[in-house]
């Protein structure tokens, strides 16, 4: 039982402590990579969404036409539930709007983008949300 205990609470300080590296270490780095170099090389794959809350994160990203897909890992998708919300993208020095929203209940769309989105990523994780932009948005 105190083994148990003591993984338990080890892993619960190395969860913390990445989350935290992540979020205070990692994510502002690329933020800044991605709004100074639009054409660079991180910038083709991963964008700056900001979700219903005001929070703003990097995330991959696939767009085909006036639609946008991330893959989700985190949390964050959970303000995207149901009917979804507003959010803002910055693709590529491009500053875009539109309602994004997790899809919960189509596994075979889900496969579908994935395989495209992140073709090499465990297929059992991830969730994924889709952003159909406003219709000012003009596709790529």
């Amino acid at each position: 039982m105190k083994v148990a205990l003591i993984v338990v609470v080890v892993l619960g300080v190395i969860v913390v402590g990445y989350l935290a590296y992540a979020a205070l270490i990692v994510n502002p780095r690329v933020m800044q990579e991605l709004r100074d170099d639009p054409n660079g090389e991180r910038a083709r794959k991963a964008m700056l969404i900001t979700l219903p809350s005001g929070r703003t994160i990097p995330v991959n990203f696939l767009r085909e036409g006036n639609v946008v897909y991330a893959g989700a890992d985190g949390r964050w998708w959970h303000e995207l539930r149901g009917g979804g919300g507003r959010v803002q993208l910055l693709v590529r020095g491009e500053t875009l709007t539109g309602v994004g929203r997790a899809i919960e209940d189509q596994p075979e769309h889900r496969a579908d983008v994935f395989s495209r989105l992140r073709p090499t990523a465990p297929k059992f994780t991830g969730t994924l949300v889709q952003i159909d932009l406003d219709p000012e948005a003009q596709p790529l």
